[in-house]
């Protein structure tokens, strides 16, 4: 797959909330990903651990009411994307999370994933 097809691919799958899939189809056994600072978990590596972090997200939502995927943005061997995920949380009530995306890919495969949103 070129970059343009995981980008288009991810940002599919992503639109349908069915982020579990993208990793389990797009993503390298050995994925970096990273959070930003003050986040509880700043960096996951493998692809066993994002896995469980978004299983972990997923079990913390209690209704997903939006979700909205931009186009992905290509560079050689990079895309970017902005995700907004309107939800209500089991413990905390309804809430926008606004995100920057970033993804390296390498193989056909995402090997780097990096997240920009206010932790605050």
């Amino acid at each position: 797959m070129t970059v343009q097809d995981v980008a288009n691919r991810l940002v599919q799958l992503c639109r349908e909330a069915k982020n579990l899939d993208a990793v389990n189809e797009l993503y390298d056994d050995d994925i970096v990903s990273l959070e930003p600072e003050g986040s509880p978990v700043k960096k996951k590596t493998g692809k066993k651990e994002v896995l469980d972090a978004n299983n972990r997200w997923f079990d913390s939502v209690d209704e997903i009411h939006s979700v909205a995927v931009s186009a992905p943005l290509l560079s050689e061997n990079t895309f970017a994307c902005t995700m907004k995920i309107d939800a209500s949380y089991k413990e905390h009530g309804r809430m926008t999370m606004d995100e920057l995306c970033v993804y390296e890919v390498k193989d056909g495969k995402i090997i780097k994933e990096q997240f920009f949103y206010n932790t605050k």
